[in-house]
């Protein structure tokens, strides 16, 4: 058997069972070419025609059943994700990397980037990802990765050390802004949990394998999306940018913050998944509702 042909099995065991995707892929064909390239500790770009041993093909064989059987992520099988090109180690205590933010740092958050970036935050920083991509998206910049769980900054570390950046990416334990005294940034990033009450309660198995506290977010979504927008103007400096992924309730943002000019960028989702603001366009009153 080739690695073509073991892929190629394993999709359509994929495709048969009641399986959920969306932890770095979107269908059997992709998850299958992850799970049997990354189970087997090879690059993405093995030759389809590597013969594949029993042993290998066993191996496999065990991923497959827990993935099917027990409906755990492929990442978390793997103990490894991957965004925007980078690999990151993960496990239980955070979410799998998943953000369209990641995007925006491939283009450096052009144009709506208006000073240099020296200092960042990145906020309920779960496995440290989006730190780690800001730090190399803007070399100079120093970075803090502020959650408040200890097993997710412990995650977070790892991976800052994986990819040599102890030097440049500081840990903090903070409930968001809280613990950060009077320090400003001239970006905040956060990918905070904005998963509604309705929706929580329909999450497929695989998403119910990762922190609650990392999902949940109230009756609408928005409990800690108001609190960062709130707390925001603080911590910027003038002409800073919050940058903040919300998933699919912009509606909901722009009715209590209707006086908010919120930008939408593009990503590969559409738009209205990620809003910014700059610290000058950040409320001064108080939301509707």
């Amino acid at each position: 058997m080739t690695l073509r042909q073991l892929v190629s099995e394993v999709a359509r065991a994929l495709r048969a069972a009641p399986v959920h995707f969306g932890h770095g892929t979107t269908n059997a064909g992709d998850e299958a070419a992850y799970l049997v390239l990354r189970g087997l500790g090879l690059p993405f770009d093995a030759p389809a025609g590597r013969p594949v041993s029993a042993r290998e093909r066993a191996r496999i064989a065990r991923l497959l059943r827990r993935r099917i059987r027990e409906r755990v992520p492929v990442a978390y099988l793997l103990r490894e994700a991957w965004l925007a090109g980078e690999p990151f180690y993960v496990d239980r205590r955070v979410i799998i990397p998943r953000s369209h933010i990641a995007e925006l740092l491939q283009r450096r958050l052009r144009p709506w980037r208006r000073r240099p970036v020296r200092s960042v935050l990145d906020l309920c920083t779960g496995s440290g990802c989006l730190a780690v991509l800001a730090a190399k998206a803007f070399a100079r910049a120093r970075v803090d990765a502020a959650d408040l769980s200890p097993g997710a900054l412990s995650v977070a570390g790892r991976n800052i050390a994986r990819h040599r950046l102890r030097g440049r990416i500081r840990l903090v334990r903070s409930d968001l802004m809280a613990q950060l005294g009077r320090r400003r940034y001239d970006l905040i990033l956060s990918n905070p949990p904005y998963v509604d009450a309705a929706a929580m309660r329909a999450l497929p198995r695989e998403y119910r394998l990762e922190p609650r506290m990392a999902l949940a977010a109230g009756a609408d979504g928005l409990d800690l999306v108001r609190r960062i927008i709130a707390q925001g103007a603080a911590h910027l400096e003038a002409r800073g940018l919050l940058v903040c992924e919300i998933g699919a309730h912009r509606r909901a943002l722009e009715r209590a913050f209707p006086r908010l000019p919120f930008a939408w960028p593009q990503t590969a989702a559409g738009t209205g998944q990620v809003f910014l603001l700059s610290r000058e366009d950040l409320p001064r009153q108080e939301c509707v509702g």
